[in-house]
């Protein structure tokens, strides 16, 4: 049986050499006329000091084809078969790059594609469930044809500290974004099918925990044989640390409080929601 080796992007905050079977390919993050690689020579920190610090607002780039064949080659070259998982195809150009490089291959190893239909850390424990199956001895097929299907499950729900970098970025009008910020809206967010959709709007931060918290109760509980993770935006986690208590008794019953993985989210998605975010993803109960 082959070895299968995953690629994905920095849009799944995963990091590079967290996993020996993983590569992590970086978007890149421009702040003016200085580009980084996300994770490579930016790092998580030193980008939240830039974001808060700096007058540019900084803009993404998609990780081109050239890229995943360089890491196509690499797999095949070492006789293994790929499995790619990129960031959601209705938010970035970086899952067609994976579809154009994969048509080049030279068809020595199998190569598959799996469109996410997430972010951050949505996508990450997909990433995590893709290398648990090929840890267990499935072929590149079966992981590609599993995480597909799971896709579908996944939750993703955050909490904004504010509308600003959204708006900033173009994701929402301007008109909507100033009328949060007056009323100290704090939103909550999905990714649904792939976009980012807003699910409510609390006033303050401890109202917005308890919409975060409603949504998870809403979707009809947690799957904890599968993977689950946490994440948050800036330098500091006091906010997801003081959800999860709030909230404790949405996990207890599968995962102790401190043993749920969590993430600083970085550049990637970090530009868009700015700092002071909270995210939480898992998969419903098939």
């Amino acid at each position: 049986m082959m070895a299968v080796r995953i690629i994905t992007d920095s849009g799944s905050d995963c990091l590079p050499g967290e996993h020996p079977n993983l590569d992590v390919l970086p978007l890149s993050i421009a702040f003016g006329e200085t580009t980084y690689s996300a994770d490579v020579d930016l790092t998580r920190e030193r980008f939240y000091e830039l974001l808060v610090e700096g007058d540019e607002f900084p803009t993404t780039g998609q990780v081109n084809p050239y890229a995943f064949s360089q890491a196509i080659s690499r797999a095949q070259e070492a006789g293994d078969d790929v499995v790619i998982l990129a960031l959601s195809s209705k938010l970035s150009g970086t899952h067609q790059s994976a579809v154009t490089a994969a048509s080049q291959a030279d068809g020595s190893t199998e190569v598959h594609v799996v469109d996410t239909k997430s972010v951050t850390v949505g996508q990450h424990i997909l990433v995590d469930y893709a290398l648990r199956l090929a840890e267990e001895g499935r072929s590149a097929a079966e992981v590609a044809a599993a995480v597909e299907a799971a896709a579908d499950r996944v939750c993703l729900v955050a909490l904004l500290d504010t509308l600003e970098y959204l708006k900033r970025g173009g994701r929402i009008s301007a008109a909507a974004g100033t009328l949060g910020e007056m009323l100290s809206i704090k939103p909550v967010i999905t990714v649904a099918d792939g976009e980012v959709a807003i699910l409510g709007k609390a006033r303050g931060s401890k109202n917005g925990r308890n919409l975060l918290r409603q949504q998870l109760e809403s979707a009809g509980g947690i799957d904890f044989d599968m993977p689950v993770m946490v994440g948050y935006t800036g330098l500091s986690d006091k906010l997801l640390r003081k959800y999860l208590e709030d909230s404790r008794s949405v996990w207890e019953s599968g995962i102790a409080e401190q043993d749920i993985p969590s993430v600083m989210v970085g550049a990637t998605i970090g530009t868009h929601v700015g700092p002071g975010a909270i995210a939480v993803a898992y998969f419903k109960k098939a």
